[in-house]
């Protein structure tokens, strides 16, 4: 029990001080400034002017609608004169936070159900019967096979299949686009954000954006980089591609908003800034299965009731809109705990590094740290005596 009273007496009533070691050095004097201004330096100039340490940070929670617009025509021998509008070329018509805009096509009118010959291929070509499989239907088949070979034509044989007929012939790829004129289309892109940490909110179309100028403007990085109107060319173009080349197989194009805001300046600052990439990876050295497409039907009835379709293989550019950013506001916790932290450094880094740098307080006669306060000028004797670089002071 007494022991355990003088141990606590001891932690209660005593206090201990380091002792200071002054070394009289001006290569180990211009090296401990030389550290603490390296140290100052990167707090001062990394951790708060550069990241902003005295901030809270928040990241940006935002929500996207896009809207097409755009008119062209196209005059075929297979369609005829048509006219093609948004209700024609966006597929679907909405999607979350991207739009699809059909480009080229690969279009099977008149279809209905019954037998056909398939398309000529490694496992359709025939020469009898025996050659095809009844009720086959491999993952790249247009139907299940009926065990029959049929004339394709004149001089070809092809296993003949159950299916929507005429099969489907996506062997050839129409070049140029037939919606080539898409590239003159415009994307109406609409973002709203919120920092919800800082109840923060804006959207793109900024305040001082008018009704008259939403009407005229077209985004350009120099004359217009507030305009929430993308022309469907300049964004291929920004990234780097041609959009007629793109408009052929198809591909995806990212969008990116970014919000990087400093809220202890005015809302007026905290401005979106866009850029543009293709998403899609386009090696020509590997070019397998290329671009993005998709298929779908049209549904309709004759006048004796049986069914048919229009099937349409679809090829076009799909517009992901992606948005992120931060935004920082002053904070006391944060900058409280970044001045705390360079303080420690200093005090770790400096004394440590430059005790190792001079290794003449090391010796015999370095004056030893001593928590008997009375004998403090009898321990400096033998630094001051043989080692008059070190001194050593409470």
């Amino acid at each position: 029990m007494t022991g355990c009273c003088t141990v606590l007496g001891a932690f209660l009533f005593e206090y201990d001080t380091p002792r200071i070691v002054l070394i009289r050095s001006r290569k180990v004097g211009l090296m401990n400034r030389t550290v603490q201004l390296l140290i100052l330096a990167y707090v001062i100039g990394w951790v708060f002017v550069w990241e902003k340490g005295y901030q809270e940070t928040d990241s940006v929670v935002s929500s996207v609608t896009v809207k097409a617009k755009g008119v062209t025509m196209t005059n075929t021998s297979k369609l005829g004169f048509r006219i093609w509008d948004v209700a024609d070329y966006v597929i679907p018509a909405q999607e979350e936070n991207s739009v699809f805009i059909m480009t080229n096509m690969v279009i099977t009118m008149n279809q209905t159900q019954g037998l056909c010959p398939e398309i000529p291929g490694k496992t359709t070509v025939c020469e009898t019967d025996a050659n095809c499989t009844a009720g086959s239907a491999g993952t790249h088949s247009s139907g299940v096979a009926t065990g029959r070979c049929v004339s394709f034509n004149g001089t070809l044989k092809t296993c003949e299949v159950a299916a929507w007929c005429p099969v489907e012939d996506d062997t050839e790829v129409p070049k140029p686009a037939f919606l080539k004129a898409a590239e003159n289309f415009t994307l109406l892109v609409k973002n709203n954000i919120w920092y919800p940490k800082f109840n923060f909110s804006k959207r793109n179309i900024l305040p001082n954006i008018t009704t008259a100028y939403l009407k005229t403007c077209i985004y350009d990085a120099k004359t217009d980089p507030f305009c929430p109107i993308f022309r469907l060319g300049k964004i291929v173009e920004s990234a780097g591609h041609s959009f007629q080349d793109i408009a052929i197989e198809g591909g995806i194009m990212g969008i990116q908003i970014k919000w990087n805001c400093n809220l202890d300046r005015a809302a007026s600052f905290c401005l979106p800034r866009y850029s543009f990439r293709r998403l899609d990876t386009r090696d020509l050295a590997h070019n397998v299965s290329p671009g993005y497409n998709f298929r779908f039907a049209k549904y309709y009835s004759d006048l004796k009731g049986a069914e048919h379709r229009t099937l349409i293989k679809a090829y076009g550019i799909r517009f992901d809109i992606i948005v992120f950013g931060k935004a920082g506001k002053f904070d006391i916790i944060p900058t409280m705990i970044n001045i705390g932290s360079g303080l420690a450094l200093l005090g770790v880094m400096g004394e440590p590094f430059l005790s190792l740098e001079d290794p003449r307080c090391h010796g015999k006669g370095h004056a030893q740290k001593s928590r008997d306060h009375s004998n403090l000028a009898h321990s400096l004797l033998p630094c001051a005596t043989f080692r008059p670089q070190c001194c050593v002071t409470s």
